[in-house]
C-alpha cells in the first residue's frame, strides 16, 4: 500500500474505540510476548484472544535489555530469544494472521534500539504494510520522537505514548499532541507486573489525563484481576493486561531440557482468563467518569 492510500485508510485502533464508545464498553487490550515460547503458540494465542473478545492486542517484540518490563515479561522475552525470535519473525507472524482474516487492531510494543537499527522509515512502512496499526516504544522520550512520529504518520501507524502518574499536566498535553490511537496511562510508578492492589489515586489520575485530551485513555501496568478491570472500566477507555496473562502462559509451559513447549491446557486457560476480564469491560458505567 502506498503512502497516499495508507493515509486514506482509517486506522483500526480508531475504529475499535469508536465502536466501543457507541456500545458503552471499554477496550480490553491483552499483551503477550511474541515467540513465547515459539511463534506457533503466539499465533494460536492471538486467535484465542480474538475469539474471547480482545478489542486490541499488544504484541511484544522480545528484547534483551528492557527498561519498563518486570520479571514476568523479562522471562517471556528470554524464552523467545532462546529461539532467536526477531523482527522478521514477528512481521511474518502478523502477515500470516492478516492473511487468515484476523482483523483485530494489533499494536507492536518494542524498544527503540530495535527500530533504529532496522531504520525508522523502513520499520514504519513494513510494520504498517503487514498489518500493524500502532506502536508503543516505552524508552523513546517525547523530545527524541519527532522523526519516528513523522515516519509513523506517513504510514498511518499510531504512535502510542505513555503518561505516568508523575507526568506534569503540561508535559502530558504535549505527549497527547504527539500521540495517535490512544494514551497509555501507567497505573503505578515502576515496572510492569501484576499487583494485588492498585493506587488509591489511580482513578483521579486517569480523569486528569482524560481532561487534557480527546484521545482515548487506556490504563496498564499492574492490572491482573476481574474486579480491577471492572473498577477501571468505569473511567478508562481501555484496560491493558500483560503480566497476568504472560504468567499464565509461563505456568502452562513444560520445560523439556533447555527448551519449553506448551502444556495441553495453555490456550484454553489463557482464553478463559481473558473471557472473564473482557466481560468486566462490558459493565462500563460512564456515570462514574
Amino acid at each position: 500500500m502506498n503512502n497516499r492510500a495508507s493515509s486514506r485508510r482509517r486506522n483500526r485502533i480508531d475504529q475499535a474505540f469508536s465502536r466501543l464508545k457507541r456500545v458503552g464498553e471499554s477496550a480490553f487490550i491483552p499483551f503477550i510476548t511474541a515467540g513465547d515460547p515459539d511463534i506457533a503458540v503466539t499465533k494460536a494465542l492471538v486467535k484465542e484472544l480474538v475469539s474471547q473478545g480482545a478489542d486490541i492486542i499488544e504484541l511484544g517484540l522480545p528484547f534483551s535489555d528492557p527498561l519498563a518490563d518486570g520479571p514476568t515479561i523479562q522471562a517471556a522475552s528470554q524464552r523467545a530469544l532462546r529461539n532467536n525470535i526477531n523482527i522478521t519473525h514477528l512481521f511474518e507472524l502478523v502477515s500470516g494472521l492478516r492473511s487468515e482474516g484476523i482483523d483485530v487492531p494489533l499494536v507492536l510494543m518494542g524498544y527503540y534500539n530495535s527500530i533504529l537499527q532496522y531504520g525508522l522509515e523502513k520499520f514504519a512502512a513494513d510494520a504498517a504494510s503487514i498489518g500493524f496499526d500502532g506502536t508503543i516504544v516505552p524508552d523513546l522520550p517525547l523530545e527524541e520522537s519527532v522523526e519516528w512520529v513523522r515516519a509513523s504518520r506517513r504510514h498511518n501507524l499510531s504512535t502510542i505514548f505513555l503518561v505516568a502518574p508523575t507526568t506534569p499536566p503540561e508535559r502530558a498535553r504535549r505527549i497527547a499532541k504527539a500521540s495517535r490511537g490512544f494514551i497509555y496511562y501507567i497505573s503505578v510508578t515502576g515496572i510492569t507486573g501484576a499487583r494485588n492492589d492498585l493506587p488509591s489515586e489511580l482513578l483521579s489520575g486517569i480523569k486528569t489525563v482524560k481532561n487534557l485530551t480527546s484521545l482515548p485513555v487506556a490504563v496498564g501496568f499492574g492490572v491482573s484481576r476481574p474486579e480491577q478491570v471492572a473498577m477501571l472500566s468505569a473511567v478508562a477507555d481501555g484496560i491493558i493486561v500483560g503480566s497476568a496473562i504472560v504468567r499464565l502462559v509461563e505456568e502452562n509451559l513444560i520445560k523439556d531440557g533447555g527448551t519449553y513447549r506448551p502444556g495441553r491446557e495453555l490456550i484454553n486457560k489463557v482464553g478463559d482468563f481473558v473471557e472473564r476480564l473482557k466481560a468486566e469491560t462490558r459493565k462500563k458505567t460512564r456515570s462514574v467518569a
